[in-house]
């Protein structure tokens, strides 16, 4: 590329903000020109009001960037094109509605449009034909919003996605969450030390409906999910029924041979990584990979009474979250502002 493509990023000082700008921060393909924060922080840069959560050091090129207000006005000032939206989904449903009608092209972590017929779900490796409902939205006439899943439906839809062809009946699936997904500052020591907490509000209905629009499939899904004491990563425990007769090995196979969202610089070179260790995968792999923490890890499969299980781990807030939304854009670059 040429030239790098004007980004911003709203809400840059939460947990998810703090991934965009990490990832952003040394981008082949976008440029930082335009951060946002609360009221409370326009002004100030970015190293000297931000809590830093991630588990590595900041990264020099985002500490003296300044936070500014939200303005459509000075980001078009700034050339900004591509908006990466961390904003809470109260906000986010009044703002990105309004980003797209002035032309911006909206890559959002939030959940407030996500359900909207015309608005995809995006997974790049799973369904990145979907891409083609910006148009329904009035692209190129004017501006779209895509949305990424949830993080914990990003990993399943990872997994099950090459598994398609063998026709899922039922998806039962328990997950095991961070106290990262929960946002920054979250939940309270006192409630989740030396505890699992077994509701998460909201969340088993977003992998139910999710799953079926992103993969276009209508299995019956079972789920429980279940806040646990870990920084990062969501642990998942599936089992399958399919319609056809198969086998751990076919299972692994399909894993080992899916490949869709090659060329984009987010993409890793094996997007689902199977290890028969019995003790694997762990959530202290989460930012292992390489992009860090865009890797979805398998293991533990097993057949059983004709059902195929096995074990998933997913980074909530890299996959999960900004770096899917970065891997997004990047889609979108790819297939239309290349050509």
């Amino acid at each position: 590329m040429d030239q790098k493509i004007k980004v911003a990023v709203m809400g840059a000082t939460g947990a998810v903000g703090q991934v965009f700008m990490w990832m952003l921060s040394d981008h082949p393909w976008f440029e930082l020109a335009y951060c946002t924060a609360s009221a409370a922080r326009i002004g100030q840069k970015y190293a000297s009001t931000v809590h830093w959560v991630m588990p590595f050091e900041m990264p020099s090129q985002i500490r003296d960037i300044e936070l500014r207000e939200f303005d459509f006005d000075a980001m078009e000032e700034a050339g900004v094109r591509i908006v990466f939206s961390a904003l809470p989904a109260a906000v986010a449903a009044e703002a990105e509605p309004q980003l797209r009608a002035r032309g911006f092209y909206v890559f959002s972590n939030a959940a407030a449009m996500r359900y909207e017929s015309n608005v995809p779900i995006l997974i790049p490796e799973a369904n990145v034909e979907q891409l083609d409902l910006i148009r329904s939205q009035g692209y190129p006439q004017t501006g779209f919003v895509v949305t990424n899943a949830n993080c914990v439906t990003t990993g399943l839809a990872m997994a099950l996605a090459p598994l398609r062809r063998f026709g899922i009946k039922t998806v039962t699936i328990n997950s095991y969450q961070s106290v990262s997904g929960a946002g920054y500052p979250g939940l309270s020591s006192f409630d989740i030390t030396d505890n699992c907490i077994p509701f998460i509000k909201g969340e088993e209905e977003k992998i139910e409906k999710e799953t079926k629009k992103i993969l276009s499939i209508n299995p019956e899904i079972f789920a429980y999910t279940v806040r646990v004491p870990v920084m990062f990563g969501h642990l998942e425990t599936v089992w399958l029924d399919f319609e056809e007769d198969v086998e751990c090995e076919d299972v692994i196979t399909a894993w080992e041979g899916f490949q869709e969202a090659g060329g984009l610089p987010s993409t890793p070179e094996k997007s689902v990584v199977y290890s028969a260790e019995p003790s694997f995968p762990q959530s202290k792999y989460a930012f292992w990979g390489n992009p860090r923490g865009m890797v979805v890890y398998t293991g533990r499969i097993k057949k059983h009474n004709g059902k195929i299980g096995f074990v998933l781990l997913v980074n909530n807030i890299v996959k999960g979250a900004a770096g899917g939304s970065i891997q997004n854009a990047e889609a979108f670059v790819s297939r239309y502002m290349m050509h």
